[in-house]
């Protein structure tokens, strides 16, 4: 898989180098971490990296469109390294999980504005709000106790 990324720096005119290799190959195996996350997972493999290097890496590979950075409303910002396929996102409101949403029908629909004002659409960001199945477990006893005291 180095040899992928590897491939995909270069493809975009990027020194390859550690810290980059690190932060991708966290990425593959971590979407949607938050950099301080990040940081941790990139000193599993590369103890002595800075957070100013972790933090350079990513904005080099967002700013080459290899990781996309995410921040749903109130939420620290996130990466992920699936890109350029006009994804959205669902966001548990109690936990902060996020998972990739396709879009629903077709190719992009979501790209079709209902009035798109002259301008010329080419991304649409979605984010689903809702509660995660783990989150939903969680609340499920205390909301049928609750739901029991008033009837």
């Amino acid at each position: 898989m180095t040899s992928d990324f590897e491939a995909q720096l270069r493809a975009v005119s990027l020194r390859v180098t550690r810290p980059r290799l690190a932060v991708l190959a966290a990425l593959r195996d971590h979407p949607h971490v938050d950099t301080d996350t990040m940081i941790a997972l990139v000193r599993a493999d590369l103890p002595t990296v800075s957070h100013q290097a972790v933090y350079d890496v990513l904005r080099a590979l967002t700013d080459a469109g290899l990781i996309r950075r995410i921040q749903p409303a109130g939420a620290t910002a996130r990466y992920e390294s699936r890109v350029a396929d006009n994804h959205h996102h669902v966001v548990c409101r109690s936990c902060g999980a996020i998972a990739d949403v396709d879009c629903a029908v077709g190719h992009s629909p979501c790209l079709t504005a209902s009035n798109d004002h002259g301008f010329v659409v080419d991304e649409a960001e979605v984010v689903y709000w809702g509660t995660c199945p783990d989150c939903a477990t969680e609340r499920s006893p205390q909301w049928s106790a609750s739901s029991e005291g008033n009837k």
